[in-house]
């Protein structure tokens, strides 16, 4: 009896759960659907005691919709999260390459949990993203969290991290060397997750790519605390910070239609001007390496490098090298 009694007097949950988890604006109950849920869980109900349970979760705020005709139809209204939110989210975990396939599906399939039946088979997308390549690493989605802790509460981290040989395979660099890292930031660029803090092998400040490393846990060395003059906004700022290479102010001499270009890449406040009727100038703060080197050599001429004379000296040789390799 005393189960029974529990049962009744939870009733009200019973009817949210079965609204929440059967029904949408396209597919609303009735009471006589309810009242069929209930007797399969061998609760007893009337319509009167239905129509006032209903009621009383409206009245403490559940999203409950009522469409009123001959046969009431009831269904849950807002969610958590909308449909075209849920979709969004979907595309950006099957876009993002640091979630594995396997935990991609994990995610998705928890994802759908918070919509009807009905709007999570909509869920169930395919989202072509050119170039994907998905990392295998299962345990970056657990790093992340780890390092987004261990920033927080400065605490340091170790691990291993990864290399490729020339045949393609994956080995620990240093012959598994176990580095300790007090971690300041995550940053996403390129689709990747990477981390900067303190090293204490480089005795610098350095970046890891977080899908490169591996038995990442906390460690039990002090914390280096940061330095006065870090500012991770202003690496940021300057869009080749993932490269190597000296930190420098170049003058970029571009062509007119590269204005959209020069502003994609280092934002509204980038200081250009007039160079000629064809041509503007625009002085830009990176890190003088080959990846920057490539970068103006993809634009065939539409964006070249006018000053400093050095680093205009050093491009020219990097493209010259280049040459007699072929």
């Amino acid at each position: 009896r005393g189960a029974f009694d529990m049962a009744e007097k939870n009733r009200p949950l019973y009817i949210l759960k079965y609204l929440l988890d059967s029904t949408d604006e396209d597919h609303p109950a009735i009471i006589n659907d309810i009242l069929a849920h209930l007797e399969g869980r061998g609760i007893h109900a009337t319509r009167k005691t239905v129509a006032g349970d209903l009621a009383e979760l409206q009245d403490s705020g559940f999203d409950v919709i009522c469409n009123k005709s001959r046969q009431n139809k009831y269904f849950i209204g807002a969610r958590s999260l909308e449909l075209a939110e849920l979709k969004m989210i979907v595309d950006a975990i099957q876009a993002a390459k640091f979630i594995s396939p396997t935990k991609s599906l994990s995610l998705i399939d928890k994802l759908s949990s918070l919509a009807s039946p009905y709007q999570a088979a909509e869920l169930k997308r395919k989202l072509y993203v050119e170039g994907k390549a998905k990392t295998t690493n299962e345990s970056v989605y657990y790093t992340v969290d780890l390092l987004h802790h261990a920033i927080n509460h400065e605490n340091t981290v170790e691990f291993q991290y990864i290399r490729y040989t020339a045949d393609k395979e994956k080995k620990l660099k240093h012959d598994g060397a176990v580095y300790c890292l007090s971690p300041y930031d995550l940053v996403w660029n390129n689709d990747r997750y990477y981390v900067f803090g303190w090293s204490e092998r480089h005795g610098k400040i350095v970046k890891f790519r977080v899908d490169r490393m591996l038995h990442t846990k906390e460690a039990r060395q002090d914390f280096h605390e940061r330095p006065q003059d870090y500012d991770i906004a202003a690496f940021c700022n300057r869009v080749f910070l993932m490269y190597d290479g000296e930190n420098r102010t170049v003058q970029l001499l571009c062509e007119n239609d590269m204005m959209n270009t020069i502003v994609d890449r280092f934002g509204d406040d980038v200081v250009t001007r007039k160079a000629d009727d064809q041509h503007f100038v625009a002085d830009v703060d990176v890190f003088v390496s080959p990846t920057f080197f490539s970068w103006i050599f993809a634009y065939d001429g539409a964006i070249t490098i006018a000053s400093p004379q050095d680093v205009m000296n050093e491009y020219k040789r990097k493209v010259s090298e280049t040459l007699k390799r072929l």
